[in-house]
């Protein structure tokens, strides 16, 4: 008996091709002349197909070619298959072109609720056979294990899967920033080691952790910030420094509104983060990516830019 692997190869579905086309036409010539072959060909294909099940599809005759019993069961029942896999494949194409189904996709906490959250209605109003599910958390998600369709993820950590697709939908940078206020009442820092001198705000979240990679101009300088406050979670010396605690170094895309505000101030212009880092979405492998799955992307991308004025 034949696998469904041999059925598939090339071979495999020529010869089912054959005995079907001589099936339906009754006549090697006429089944010939239908698919654009040979008779001889279309025979040596018949001939083959039946000495791998080991059983005679075709009572032939000098007058005429009939399906034996066997053959005429064989013939439904691949043709059925045949069928289905034709509407399969059909399904599949129409699927993957029109903008339908199901985008599971996991997106950094903060960055998720600043970023994400607000383009969703928008988007689903543009698109209604689209449906979200948006997991917001920290955790490097498994994109393929947990069947995710992208996982939008910040900074280079976590793109180390080769097996996954990577795409950079935008840059951002490091900066440090401080109420004016709190300027106002102890003193601008110059330069970097004059951080020694201030209340610093830290995020063990940065990849450096527990320094603070400065570079401006080609000039490196690495400070280890005294922290008169060090959370986990990227907004609460964001907070802190907006009423005056301090000094923290952030991203611009978290920082950003409150420096338009005018409710922070950069301090050390100039004077970012070690490396600028950037906003990817992680894909499955694969080069195909789903039309659902691509105008979510690009919605991001979009709002991303808009906001951040790239």
């Amino acid at each position: 008996m034949r696998t469904m692997q041999e059925l598939l190869e090339p071979g495999g579905l020529e010869e089912l091709a054959a005995f079907l086309a001589v099936a339906e036409a009754g006549s090697f010539v006429e089944a010939a002349r239908k698919l654009g072959r040979d008779a001889s060909v279309v025979s040596r294909r018949v001939s083959q197909l039946e000495q791998r099940l080991g059983v005679r599809l075709l009572s032939r005759t000098t007058r005429r070619v009939a399906l034996t019993e066997v053959g005429a069961t064989y013939a439904r029942r691949v043709q059925a298959l045949l069928d289905e896999l034709a509407s399969a494949s059909r399904e599949a194409s129409d699927f993957a072109a029109s903008p339908q189904g199901l985008v599971r996709v996991s997106v950094p906490l903060t960055f998720g609720r600043q970023w994400i959250a607000p383009l969703l209605p928008s988007f689903l109003a543009h698109h209604p056979q689209i449906r979200i599910d948006a997991r917001f958390s920290d955790r490097f998600v498994d994109v393929v294990a947990e069947g995710f369709d992208v996982a939008i993820r910040v900074g280079a950590r976590g793109l180390q899967d080769s097996s996954l697709t990577a795409r950079r939908l935008a840059s951002y940078r490091n900066l440090l920033v401080a109420a004016p206020g709190y300027l106002a009442a102890h003193g601008t820092p110059l330069l970097p080691a004059d951080l020694a001198d201030h209340a610093c705000l830290g995020f063990t979240g940065h990849a450096a952790w527990p320094d603070w990679p400065l570079t401006k101009d080609g000039v490196r300088r690495t400070v280890r910030p005294a922290c008169a406050l060090v959370a986990d979670h990227s907004e609460v010396p964001l907070m802190a420094a907006i009423d005056g605690a301090g000094i923290t170094l952030t991203a611009h895309w978290l920082a950003g509104p409150t420096l338009r505000a005018g409710r922070l101030v950069e301090v050390l212009p100039g004077w970012g983060g070690k490396e600028d880092g950037g906003v990817y979405a992680i894909l499955p492998p694969g080069r195909l990516v789903p039309t659902k799955t691509r105008l979510f992307v690009e919605a991001v991308t979009r709002s991303i830019r808009a906001g951040w004025g790239q």
